[in-house]
């Protein structure tokens, strides 16, 4: 199962509600945790999207709802910038053990500030990332200003927020003046990546311009360009959690490999109804996807099954060419093909079905060099013999069961 729901305690007792998201080889490199938006929850489908997109590249990945928010349990009219800080830390002890410390912190809006505040109380941490975060949790005020003198007033307002209500108390203003991240980027001691969108209209990219001045190196932004605040675009979620999850690697230990180390084979696997077609494929340190086109009800993530037999077949045509150039020391400078996959009617309908349909693959080869008719003649031949041919052109025993 790639995504196994869980829960755990705060520091106050109350159970918070999480889905612990792992590769498809069960067996992540690394832990990281998400911190979600201001009154959002961890199952918006951009949050979704971007634990794809991290455990597409091995990531084990933590999302959780704050306390009062998603199906967590207690009162978000009682919580405040400090208690989703300190709900983020409690996601990281639940994670030291039961698992591993997470190495990665992200976090999208206004829990991206607060990743920055977690992260400087956790010496295992090594990275945070940040979405679309304000530079100073002040920030938020904006987006409850029309409500603010009520709740001075009287102590507390039910304000809306993206259409849902939620009741806002003196408190939760009181907090935010207390909490100023700036000088705590300064001893952040981690390495910083901030992405932001430049269309970005909730959160303007001023913000990402503040923290990545106050921050110490090493350090590193991203322009989201065309996305906005929530990535509500698939591709938009996707692109940032294998961005984030690249950008990551570099500063993580890799002294000890698990996925190169228990991948033997190829592992593949297909997520619940919403991810459609969309396919994970790790094989040793290599991950990439499969989809179908959206044509054909996919999200065209990814090459199709036949796109990739064609890519094997054309890739180990190419490489069995070049060993023979070698060999032969022949000058093949370069090796392009062409590969096409269609279904064709059998020829000879006399001996069998008249509807029936064989798999048909058109290979095109063009051979750069200094190479006579002779030669290019045998590298033909020789095109023929690449393992990935033989084992395609003669009969195939594959033995299906279930674990």
């Amino acid at each position: 199962m790639k995504s196994k729901k869980i829960s755990f305690k705060n520091r106050d007792g109350v159970t918070l509600s999480a889905r612990l998201e792992m590769p498809v080889t069960h067996k992540p490199q690394h832990f990281a945790i998400f911190a979600h938006c201001f009154t959002c929850s961890k199952d918006l489908r951009a949050v979704r999207n971007i634990a794809d997109g991290l455990t597409n590249k091995g990531f084990g990945l933590l999302r959780f709802d704050f306390t009062g928010l998603g199906q967590s349990e207690g009162d978000f009219s009682e919580t405040n910038f400090s208690s989703q800080v300190s709900d983020l830390l409690s996601a990281c002890s639940y994670m030291k053990e039961n698992h591993k410390p997470p190495v990665l912190m992200i976090g999208h809006s206004l829990g991206g500030t607060a990743a920055l505040i977690a992260a400087s109380e956790l010496p295992d941490l090594r990275a945070v990332a940040t979405i679309g975060s304000p530079a100073d949790p002040l920030h938020v005020k904006h987006l409850i200003e029309s409500d603010i003198d009520e709740i001075k007033s009287e102590g507390k307002a039910k304000v809306t927020i993206a259409g849902r209500s939620f009741t806002i108390k003196s408190q939760f203003l009181e907090d935010l003046e207390k909490n100023s991240i700036k000088n705590r980027l300064k001893k952040l001691k981690k390495s910083l990546l901030i992405l932001h969108s430049p269309q970005d209209r909730i959160v303007s990219i001023g913000e990402a311009e503040k923290i990545y001045t106050a921050a110490m190196h090493p350090k590193s932004f991203v322009s989201l360009d065309g996305a906005d605040h929530l990535l509500s675009r698939e591709e938009d979620g996707l692109y940032t959690g294998e961005l984030i999850a690249s950008w990551a690697k570099r500063y993580l230990d890799h002294k000890s490999d698990p996925v190169a180390e228990s991948t033997e084979g190829t592992w593949v696997r297909l997520g619940d109804e919403e991810d459609k077609f969309t396919t994970q494929i790790q094989m040793g340190k290599h991950s990439l996807m499969a989809d179908e086109p959206r044509s054909a009800g996919g999200y065209d993530y990814g090459p199709s099954p036949y796109d990739l037999l064609n890519a094997s077949l054309g890739s180990c045509t190419a490489m069995t060419l070049r060993m023979y150039a070698n060999h032969k020391k022949w000058d093949l400078k370069e090796v392009r093909i062409h590969l096409q996959h269609e279904k064709k009617h059998v020829s000879d309908a006399e001996n069998t079905d008249k509807n029936e349909k064989l798999d048909h693959i058109t290979r095109t080869i063009e051979l750069d060099g200094d190479l006579d008719d002779k030669q290019k003649k045998r590298m033909l031949e020789i095109a023929d013999k690449c393992p990935v041919h033989k084992s395609l052109t003669q009969t195939i025993v594959i033995e299906s069961r279930l674990k």
